[in-house]
This record gives structure tokens, C-alpha cells and sequence, in this order.
């Protein structure tokens, strides 16, 4: 039997041992995931031996009992240096301050920015050659598109390797195994698939759909008759069809992690993909700095391995300054309309007069107004707070006994209920249809399918009004869509798209490009049983609105500018597609907003896309490392922080006059200045370079000047020979008097004659 001191103290062993355990307990809860982000990878340094320093490096800050290979989540190892790992605050802090860190965050969670596109974009060139659609290619390719998004649907027609050739022996990617998912789903288009930890099911396989639109939007093989249950009904096909397709599986529905962003990034620049197509980013109201910024570091590091990174610029529109992926190393692209509407009528009795409506709808209703027809407002339950929430027909405003067998006519505003929570409340009263008034989504096509809804904006909500209230017993009905193609104004700026001026880069023009972006037809997952009509099987292919939508257009585009020239550098594509852009829409006048307002640079950027113009731009505005590492200097970084993002040349050091105001020298496509003040006066530098088919050819200027600006071009004409294949010139801003305030556009267009080579400018007096 043991005595009282033995037991006292294994009691107290006890309590010790609880009490460690509990620390250690405590100090798991208070872990969250951060990214430490360390830079380039250093010369002549193995996976594993970066991989071991990581591991002390983490064990260095650890408390006692923490051991570094299980707090370790990933390692970046190839395209950069860096890892993600479960710290606590004071663990995170500490290990900011080591040497050779660039930064520490917590691992953040950025948002997805979620057919006829291409046949419209064709219609659109301002000389069309009939011999030449870089859509619908059939030339063995080598070029490889990397998609960082929700995964890949492979047994989609899209993604068939029918004629295409052997895989690129310098492709160092794999096809992961996971559930659901077999080395076999990859094939000769299909060439990589890869997923992360924390990315939904152990597999490639995507779950939500937008990972295989964006695939089949960039690169997909022709799909002849593609429908979504018999709308838009013809060929759906990719940017580029030739071209090889690779998927990092990098965000859940829930959103996607930085650090599974980051470890996409580092495997596409392992593997040997040409370009990324990334169409998520962060809130427009949360923009950590370049440094913090996992899409900002990837892209800098792909950039400089030759890789083109074209990513979407959010959809937080149509407000100012919400454009995202504004680093000047990414392509960002915002969306625009094609000539393609999806029309829903409504019948009013009597005369018997058509309203235009546009939504997508599978409507079984009479086509004769044969309905009850009622205005939510009149519709009010007796519990509901005001008329106005009825006549918006927010869930529970209404009384049922009022509505049911009726079509409903409701107001509807950005910040009300969702369109579908309304729906859904309309159709539980026993509603028999909706008529939704919306100004400002009505270019987007909603897709209700089965519950007979249309939308229409307030102007023609008003004939509605008025017929309502001139008849005791006013009918109508609501009538299924139907496609309608060549519909004009087109393009234009779709509502949601993301606005410039960048908060964080104002002197360099963000947005870049714009392209289709609004109803886009393209594969899907056939697992997608939520909007299915009735007696039909899920769709093979779905409509997609977003800038999303819009980036996969410019990343196939980059991919056919790059297999025709396998050498051009990441700035070149861009160039190439900046300055061979159109601002004129179908009606051959200025591209409007879908509001009808004139769009702006801050809109679209240097204008909406032309495929076959981008392949043969004349002049290209090359940028290289020195020249980011001097726009990292004018930004503010400083010196000893950008030998840790990247390798620099011997002697480099920012100049001690570095300035954002410099930021605008910086060789880019279109020339922002963002604080021309008074009777100012700014000169900036551009250099450009002839890639057209004659070597000897003399480039003049045309200027259109910012109302209130003079600008002078010297010298005026560039003059290319044999010999001599880059010219620089100067631009001269001056503003002709103090009173001058604003944004001021204009731009400058060289020309030889053959080729047209336009630069956007805008310079604002904020």
C-alpha cells in the first residue's frame, strides 16, 4: 500500500502533466496558418536542402514541445522560397524578424471572380483576314496554359486530345491520383492535374464547375452543337484550341488559400507551363501590399521565368478604384457583353404589346396573357413593416392570398435580398411568375430555369405600371427565352467589372484589356444538379458571368500570341494585346458601360480585345527584371528588401530619388500620370520595338490630347532599320492652365501604314 507522500506526488506528476498538456492544447488553438514568404530561390540550392532550411528555420521560433516537421503545412521550393505553417502570433512575429524574410501574413482567402464569345470577337476586327482564326487553330502546339482554380471536370468534350500530337518532352508536370480521379483522365490536351491540402476532396476533380469553364474558355477543343438545353446553341471552343491544358486545384467553395495559391504558382513554374490563366483575387476591399499579396508574388516569380500571367480584375464594379491584380507584371482584364441576349418578353392583355425582358427562363406558362397581373406594393402582408419592402417583394412582405396564381411585379435593388431568396419566397406563396425591375444587372442574363422570371429595366417597367393601373383586371404572361444574336450596342462594360484607378499602382493603367465576360457558354460538371429543368439531365455546359469569364478569353489569346512566337517575353504578349485593341463597339461608336454612359481607360483599360490584330502588333513595349526591380524602388521598397525578392545585377541599389511619381516611366503599353498639378509640366520615357514583318519601316505619330493638356511627342517619327530594331522617344505633358482638374484621356497611336500601335493615355490632376 502506498503512503501519503507517494501519493501527493504522483498527484502532482499528474497535475504537471495535465497542465503541459493543456499549454499544449492552448497552443494549438491559437494557431492560425501563416505564409512566410522568403523571396527567390538562392543559386545553387537543392529542394531538399531548402526544404531542410525551412524546417530550422521553424524550429528556431517553436515552443518547447512544437515540433517543426508537423507544424510545417508546405514547402515553396522552385518558382520561389518560402513555406506555410500553423504559428501563433508571437511565433509568426518572431520569425519576421530573421534573416532573409521578406514577409510573414496569415494565410488569407481570396475569391473566384465568378460558345458565340469568340465568333463575336472575330466579328469585331477591324480587318478581318477570313484565312486566319486563332480560336479555332488546328497547328500542332506545344504551348501550355496553367489553370490555378477549383479543378477540372476530364471527361468534358471539351478537354479530348483527338489529333493532337505527343505531350512536350520539357513538361515536368504529373497527373495526381485522387478520389474520383486517375492518371488515366489526363490525356494529350490534358496534360497536368494537381490539387492541395485543404482544397475540398483529396483530387483534381472539380466540384464546382468554374475550374473546367475557365479550362474550356482559354483552351478547350472545338465542341460542336453546345447548348445550355438548347440556348445559344452552336460551337463552344477555346482561346486557343491547340493548346495544352494543366489544372492546380487551388480553391473550394469556400474560397481559395494563399497558400495553396502560392504552392500552385511554385508547381506550374516547375512544371514548365508558358502562361496562367487566375481568375480570383482579393476583395477589393482588402489589398495586402505586393509583398503580402500571393498572387502578386507567384506572378513576379512566373514572370521572370518567362511565364505570362494574365489574371481577372475583380467584381466589385461599378464603383471607382475597386480594380484588384494591379501589379504591372499581371495582364488584368475586366468584362464586357457580346452581341448575344437572352430574351424573356411579357405579354400585357388588351393590346397585347410585348415588354422586352431578358433573363433565362424555361417557362411553361400559355404564351397568351391569360395571368393575374400585380404589383408587390399592392401586395403587402398585413405583418410586412412598409410597401416598399413589398414592392420589392422581400421574403415575408407579402401576403399570399393577394399573389398566389399571379405574376408579380417587384422592384429590385443591389443591396435587397438575392434575386433567387425573392424567387424562391414568390414561388412558396404560389406565384406563378416574377417580374423583376433592375437597372443595374440587367445586361446579365439570371438563369431561374424552371419559374417563369424575366427582368426588365424601370424604363419599361413603367409601360408596365401604367398598364397595371388603366385596368381593373390587368393579365399578362411571361414568355421562355430565346437567344438573340447580333444585338447591338455591343460591347459593353458589364456592371460588376472591377473600376480603375488602382489605389496602390495610380500611374500605371489598371485595368489593362477587357474582353466577354457576361452569360458565357463553356463546359461544366454534369454533377450539378441545382438548376436542372425538369424531365432534363444536367448540362454539359453552363453560363458564367464574371471578370472570371473574361480573363480565360485573354489568357487563349496569350497562348496563340505565344505559339506563333515562342520567344516573346511576358511583356511582349502584353503589349501585343494592349495596343492592338478597339474602343469602338457593333454600332461602330465609342464602347459604352451597360448603363449607357461612354466607357474610360478606368473601364476597360486600353480597349476590348482583337484576337487576329495581337498577333501582329508592329511595335512592342518590352519590360525587364531591372525594370520592375526600379518600380519596386519607385514604389518605396527598398533596396536590401528587393535582394531578398529577387535576384538582382552586381551593384544595384534603388537611386535615391526614387518616387511613385516615377512609377509612369516604367515601359508599359499605356502612359498614366496621376498628379499633374496647376500649370505642371512631365516628360516620360517610353522605348518600343519592331517586331513587324519589315525591317526597315518608319513609324509616325498621331496625337489625341487630354482636353486641357498639351502633349508633344519627340521625335515624331521612329525610323527602324536592319540594324536598328528599338527606338525610344519622350512624351512632354503640359497643362495649359491651372483651372485644368480631373481625369484628362487622349492617346498615342504610331502607325507606318500598315500597323497601328495605340497607347492610352489619362492624367489626372488628384
Amino acid at each position: 500500500m502506498m503512503g501519503p507522500s507517494v501519493v501527493l506526488r504522483i498527484s502532482f506528476l499528474l497535475v504537471c502533466l495535465l497542465l503541459e498538456v493543456g499549454m499544449l492544447w492552448g497552443q494549438q488553438e491559437n494557431r492560425d496558418v501563416y505564409v512566410v514568404y522568403m523571396g527567390a530561390v538562392p543559386a545553387d540550392t537543392s529542394v531538399d536542402i531548402l526544404k531542410e532550411n525551412h524546417l530550422q528555420l521553424l524550429a528556431s521560433v517553436l515552443q518547447r514541445g512544437q515540433h517543426a516537421e508537423k507544424t510545417l503545412i508546405r514547402s515553396y521550393r522552385h518558382g520561389f522560397s518560402g513555406f506555410a505553417a500553423r504559428l501563433s502570433e508571437e511565433e509568426a512575429l518572431a520569425i519576421s524578424r530573421k534573416e532573409g524574410v521578406v514577409s510573414v501574413f496569415v494565410d488569407p482567402i481570396y475569391q473566384l471572380h465568378t460558345t458565340r464569345s469568340w465568333d463575336f470577337l472575330q466579328q469585331m476586327e477591324t480587318d478581318p483576314n477570313p484565312d486566319s482564326d486563332p480560336a479555332s487553330s488546328t497547328q500542332a502546339s506545344d504551348t501550355i496554359i496553367g489553370i490555378l482554380d477549383t479543378g477540372i471536370w476530364p471527361e468534358s468534350e471539351s478537354f479530348s486530345d483527338k489529333g493532337m500530337g505527343a505531350i512536350p518532352s520539357r513538361w515536368n508536370g504529373t497527373c495526381m491520383e485522387g478520389t474520383d480521379f486517375n492518371a488515366s483522365n489526363c490525356n494529350k490536351k490534358l496534360i497536368g492535374a494537381r490539387y492541395y491540402e485543404g482544397t475540398g476532396s483529396a483530387s483534381p476533380r472539380d466540384e464546382r464547375g468554374h475550374g473546367t469553364h475557365t479550362a474550356s474558355t482559354a483552351g478547350g477543343d472545338a465542341v460542336m452543337q453546345a447548348s445550355y438545353y438548347g440556348l445559344a446553341a452552336g460551337t463552344a471552343k477555346g482561346g486557343f484550341t491547340a493548346a495544352r491544358i494543366a489544372v492546380y486545384k487551388v480553391c473550394t467553395f469556400n474560397g481559395c488559400s494563399a497558400s495553396a495559391i502560392l504552392a500552385g504558382f511554385d508547381d506550374a513554374i516547375a512544371d514548365g507551363v508558358d502562361l496562367l490563366s487566375v481568375s480570383l483575387g482579393p476583395s477589393a476591399y482588402f489589398r495586402p501590399d505586393f509583398d503580402k499579396d500571393p498572387i502578386a508574388i507567384g506572378a513576379f516569380h512566373a514572370v521572370a521565368k518567362g511565364i505570362t500571367v494574365v489574371c481577372s480584375a475583380g467584381n466589385y464594379g461599378p464603383d471607382a478604384s475597386t480594380v484588384v491584380n494591379a501589379a504591372p507584371w499581371i495582364l488584368t482584364v475586366a468584362a464586357t457583353t457580346i452581341d448575344r441576349r437572352f430574351e424573356s418578353d411579357i405579354v400585357l392583355g388588351g393590346s397585347n404589346k410585348a415588354v422586352s425582358g431578358q433573363a433565362i427562363n424555361f417557362s411553361n406558362l400559355e404564351k397568351s396573357p391569360v395571368y393575374p397581373l400585380i404589383y408587390g406594393g399592392s401586395a403587402k402582408s398585413d405583418s410586412s413593416s412598409s410597401v416598399e419592402s413589398a414592392s420589392h417583394c422581400e421574403p415575408g412582405a407579402l401576403d399570399e392570398s393577394k399573389i398566389k396564381g399571379k405574376i408579380v411585379l417587384c422592384k429590385h435593388f443591389q443591396n435587397d435580398s438575392q434575386k433567387m431568396l425573392k424567387i424562391e419566397g414568390l414561388n412558396n406563396l404560389g406565384a406563378v411568375g416574377a417580374i423583376l425591375i433592375d437597372d443595374l444587372e440587367v445586361a446579365v442574363a439570371t438563369a431561374y430555369v424552371s419559374f417563369p422570371a424575366t427582368e426588365v429595366s424601370s424604363q419599361a417597367a413603367e409601360e408596365i405600371l401604367t398598364y397595371i393601373n388603366s385596368t381593373k383586371n390587368p393579365v399578362a404572361t411571361i414568355l421562355p427565352t430565346i437567344t438573340v444574336t447580333k444585338y447591338k450596342p455591343a460591347p459593353m462594360v458589364a456592371y460588376f467589372s472591377s473600376r480603375g484607378p488602382s489605389p496602390q499602382t495610380s500611374n500605371i493603367l489598371k485595368p489593362d484589356i477587357a474582353a466577354p465576360g457576361v452569360n458565357i457558354l463553356a463546359a461544366w460538371i454534369p454533377s450539378d444538379s441545382s438548376e436542372v429543368p425538369q424531365g432534363q439531365k444536367p448540362s454539359a455546359f453552363n453560363f458564367d458571368s464574371g471578370t472570371s469569364m473574361a480573363c480565360p478569353h485573354v489568357s487563349g489569346i496569350a497562348a496563340t500570341i505565344k505559339a506563333s512566337n515562342p520567344t516573346w517575353s511576358p511583356a511582349a504578349i502584353r503589349s501585343a494585346i494592349m495596343t492592338t485593341a478597339t474602343q469602338t463597339n457593333n454600332d461602330k461608336a465609342s464602347i459604352t458601360t451597360d448603363s449607357g454612359s461612354t466607357a474610360t481607360p478606368y473601364d476597360y483599360g486600353a480597349g476590348e480585345v482583337n484576337p487576329t490584330s495581337a498577333l501582329q502588333p508592329g511595335l512592342v513595349y518590352e519590360v525587364g527584371t531591372e525594370d520592375y526591380l526600379q518600380f519596386l524602388c519607385n514604389y518605396g521598397y527598398q533596396s536590401s528588401e528587393i535582394k531578398l525578392i529577387t535576384t538582382i545585377p552586381d551593384g544595384f541599389e534603388c537611386p535615391e530619388n526614387s518616387s511613385k511619381d516615377l512609377i509612369s516611366n516604367l515601359n508599359y503599353p499605356s502612359i498614366t500620370i496621376s498628379s499633374l498639378m496647376g500649370n505642371g509640366r512631365k516628360i516620360v520615357n517610353r522605348t518600343v520595338t519592331n517586331v513587324g514583318a519589315e525591317e526597315e519601316t518608319t513609324y509616325v505619330a498621331s496625337i489625341q490630347s487630354p482636353p486641357g493638356i498639351d502633349v508633344k511627342v519627340t521625335p515624331s517619327k521612329l525610323q527602324f532599320t536592319k540594324n536598328i530594331k528599338k527606338l525610344s522617344y519622350q512624351v512632354i505633358f503640359s497643362a495649359v492652365n491651372s483651372s485644368t482638374k480631373g481625369d484628362l484621356l487622349g492617346s498615342i497611336t504610331w502607325s507606318d501604314g500598315t500597323y497601328k500601335v495605340r497607347s492610352p493615355l489619362v492624367v489626372s490632376s488628384n
